[in-house]
């Protein structure tokens, strides 16, 4: 730098250069930045989105089975009571004194 002079410096239009590369940078990560800053508000949002859509498919799964299982109850209710009558007429039967048996 001992050949530089305030008129006359070989230096000065790299220095010059590089903080006008030095401000471009800057903007252009300010710019990455908040664009980051945005994609994580929208992941947020989109996060809790997600997490409603799958409460809510929890509570549709538990319905279907609720559904899918009332009809099996019902059957087996039917079969108990058919069950019953069954051996309910048998024990009228046998306290009748059996007719049509001998």
């Amino acid at each position: 730098m001992d050949n530089c002079n305030p008129n006359n410096c070989p230096l000065e239009p790299r220095v010059e250069a590089l903080e006008k590369a030095n401000e471009q940078h800057s903007k252009t990560h300010r710019e990455i930045f908040d664009r980051m800053r945005g994609v994580e508000k929208d992941n947020a949002v989109q996060a809790a989105q997600f997490k409603a859509i799958a409460g809510k498919l929890d509570d549709i799964i538990g319905t279907v089975h609720t559904l899918a299982a009332k009809p099996g109850k019902r059957w087996e209710s039917l079969v108990g009571y058919a069950l019953s009558a069954l051996v309910g007429a048998f024990l009228l039967w046998v306290v009748s004194g059996m007719p049509g048996a001998k």
